[in-house]
C-alpha cells in the first residue's frame, strides 16, 4: 500500500525512510507522486498551530494524489521564549536559501536570544504533529509527540539538521546533533509520533 508523506524537506524524508520504510509501506512523497513543487504550498505552513499547518498540508496533497498522506509539521519550543520558534521554526530567521543556509541563520538567532541566559531559561522541547488522511474525504488523524532538553549556546556534532546540534536531549544527554541515528530516532518528537502512526494503522489498516 502506498503511503505519501507530504514533506518536502530532505532531513525530514531521510527520518520517514529510516522510521516507516522497512513496515511494509510503499512509502513516496511529493517527487514520486509527480507533485510538482508550487507557489500554493507556501501558504500551507501560515497557521498558529502545528496541527493546523500539518492538516492543511495532508488535505492539499491528499487531493492532489487521492493517495493515503500524513503530513508533518513539528519545531523547536523554547519555554522561556514564550514557545518560539514554534511553528515558525523553519522560517524564523526569515533567511531565504539552502537548508544549510537557513539552518545557519536560524541557530544564530536562537544563540542570540539566549545568550547569557541560565540554564533554567534554555529548556525546550522538539514537538512533532503528524496528521493522517485515508483518503480526501476522510476524518483527519492526528498524532502529537514531544521530547525534552536543553539548549547548548555551542554547537556539538554533525548529525541531524536543523537545531539539532544545539539540541541536548534529556533522554540522551547528548545533542541530537552528536547523537546516532538510532539513538535519535528512538527518543526524538517525530520518532514517538511515527511510532503512534503506526500502531493505529496496525489497528486500523489502509485498504
Amino acid at each position: 500500500m502506498k503511503l505519501l508523506v507530504a514533506t518536502r524537506s530532505a532531513g525530514k524524508q531521510r527520518e520517514f525512510r529510516r522510521l516507516i520504510g522497512e513496515t511494509g509501506f510503499d512509502l513516496v512523497f511529493p517527487d514520486d507522486a509527480g507533485v510538482a513543487e508550487s507557489t500554493a504550498e507556501d501558504a500551507l505552513e501560515l497557521h498558529d498551530s502545528f496541527q493546523a499547518n500539518a492538516r492543511a498540508k495532508a488535505e492539499y496533497f491528499c487531493r492532489r494524489t487521492g493517495l493515503p498522506t500524513v503530513a508533518d509539521d513539528s519545531g523547536l519550543e523554547v519555554f522561556s521564549l514564550g514557545g518560539e520558534p514554534g511553528v515558525r521554526s523553519k522560517r524564523w530567521a526569515q533567511v531565504a536559501g539552502s537548508a544549510a543556509t537557513v539552518d545557519q541563520a536560524n541557530n544564530a538567532l536562537l544563540v542570540r536570544r539566549l545568550a547569557g541566559a541560565a540554564e533554567a531559561r534554555r529548556r525546550a522541547r522538539y514537538r512533532c504533529v503528524l496528521v493522517l488522511l485515508r483518503r480526501p474525504s476522510a476524518v483527519p488523524e492526528t498524532f502529537d509527540a514531544s521530547c525534552s532538553g536543553l539548549i547548548q549556546l555551542e554547537p556539538s556534532g554533525a548529525g541531524g539538521f536543523g537545531y539539532d546540534p544545539y539540541f541536548r536531549s534529556d533522554d540522551l544527554e547528548k545533542t541530537f546533533g552528536d547523537a546516532t541515528d538510532v539513538e535519535k530516532d528512538g527518543v526524538s518528537h517525530r520518532g514517538r509520533a511515527v511510532r503512534a502512526l503506526l500502531e493505529a494503522l496496525h489497528v486500523h489498516p489502509l485498504t
